[in-house]
């Protein structure tokens, strides 16, 4: 035997060092276990209120919105008449315009050009409050136009009184549409607060998991590596091990190796070179 070849621990000493390591895992499992319980016990009513106000926090945001919506909706309703009682008495000459300009800027376009924009682009917050800022100026001109016209046409009247009352919808709307944004604003902290929380909990779920089945498996590896200590490597389940050591040792492949390639082999083989 050369100097190089007798370097190093034998077979059964490394038998002794592996049983040590398997006796000590399994005196600390149960300890490990406690901790991770006690750490799954301590997160878990932090995590339930984290869920707990971030969906209240999502329940009060739905309800705007669909108070909103609503709003929105009956608006756009008044808005189609709105349209067509204008058509009628501008064509029987019956619109009169102080301001020149409000001819170029027709409300209702404008109104449904934003409507439109909120509901099917992805804005920020920043770019629906100014939509919605604009929408409030549009709305107090429109409010300012409507008392200088009243009885100039038999039509004017239910166009004036159409156009409140789509003002007043759209302000309402307006105003459910802020206080959802304020509370989206707010409930992002809960969202990115609950993330973390989820993910911690799911971090030492898993690792109590795993310290219960190594658990479950420490006796049966304890009794292994004794029963190779106490009868060697020749006899019993270690025989396969020290028939695998002295495979790679002579310049072979592992059972691993072999099965491995005895796959790839069933499934086609690998890509040409």
């Amino acid at each position: 035997m050369t100097d190089l070849e007798s370097v190093g621990p034998t077979p059964i000493e490394m038998a002794k060092s592996l049983l040590a390591r398997r006796i000590m895992l399994k005196e600390a499992l149960p300890g490990i276990i406690r901790n991770l319980q006690a750490e799954e016990e301590s997160i878990l009513p932090k995590l339930k209120r984290g869920v707990d106000r971030h969906e209240k926090s999502n329940k009060l945001v739905s309800e705007l919105k669909s108070k909103r919506d609503a709003l929105q909706k009956e608006a756009a309703l008044i808005l189609k008449d709105v349209k067509s009682l204008r058509t009628k008495i501008e064509e029987s000459g019956g619109m009169i315009r102080l301001d020149p300009n409000w001819a170029k800027e027709k409300l209702e376009e404008k109104l449904i050009d934003i409507e439109t924009r909120i509901e099917t682009q992805a804005l920020d917050h920043k770019a629906e409050r100014k939509l919605i800022s604009i929408r409030s100026a549009l709305l107090k001109e429109n409010e300012q136009w409507l008392q200088s016209r009243r009885d100039s046409n038999p039509l004017m009247v239910e166009y004036v009184q159409k156009r409140r009352e789509m003002s007043r919808l759209f302000k309402d709307a307006d105003k459910f549409h802020s206080r959802m944004i304020d509370l989206v604003e707010k409930g992002q902290p809960l969202h990115v607060k609950r993330q973390e929380l989820e993910r911690e909990h799911t971090e030492i779920r898993k690792q109590l998991d795993r310290a219960k089945e190594l658990e479950s498996q420490s006796e049966a590896s304890v009794a292994y590596w004794d029963n190779v200590v106490k009868i060697g490597f020749e006899k019993g389940g270690g025989a396969d091990l020290l028939r695998n050591s002295m495979t790679v040792k002579s310049g072979g492949m592992t059972s691993f190796a072999r099965k491995a390639g005895k796959k790839e082999a069933r499934n086609g083989g690998g890509e040409d070179e």
